[in-house]
């Protein structure tokens, strides 16, 4: 198993009151934008206040990024924001749960991650949290042009569809 690029190792007999800040430094982000293919992730934020109910873990915060990603239509690099709710549940390796017992998730249970002994990696969670915000199909300013530039406007009179079209009944 290889090691995250972005690692915060949280140990359950060391969770306080205070909020956990986490913020990766520039090698940990450079190391992220090509893990989630992105051209760069110039800062990125994570604020998060931990809660404790037996092993189970409430992480609760906001997740702030400026990233710098590829444009799906023209190939352009453009800057894109983010500033996402974060809310993770920790629990333990198959906690309380027969190996055949059917399981139901629910909306609520989908950001369940579960860990082994007595710490968990919240870095990775959040690194994990950003990877899903990212849009890969996002289309930057210019799209529309370089759409139009190489005729990608999706013009069923003109396009591979317009036999089809023609045969359509009306």
């Amino acid at each position: 198993m290889s090691t995250p690029e972005f690692s915060h190792i949280i140990d359950l007999r060391q969770i306080g009151d205070a909020p956990i800040v986490l913020v990766p430094d520039e090698a940990e982000r450079r190391r992220l934008a090509g893990r989630f293919a992105i051209t760069a992730i110039d800062s990125m934020r994570a604020e998060l206040r931990l809660t404790v109910e037996g092993q189970t873990v409430d992480a609760k915060g906001k997740l702030t990024a400026s990233i710098v990603q590829m444009c799906a239509i023209s190939g352009e690099d453009f800057p894109v924001n983010f500033s996402e709710p974060i809310a993770l549940r920790f629990v333990p390796l198959n906690a309380a749960r027969a190996p055949e017992e059917e399981i139901e998730i629910s909306a609520d249970d989908c950001d369940e991650i579960e860990y082994e002994g007595t710490a968990f990696d919240l870095g990775e969670a959040v690194a994990q949290s950003l990877a899903l915000a990212i849009d890969p199909f996002a289309e930057g300013p210019n799209a529309d042009k370089a759409r139009a530039e190489h005729k990608l406007g999706g013009d069923v009179a003109s396009g591979p569809f317009a036999a089809l079209s023609a045969l359509k009944k009306d």
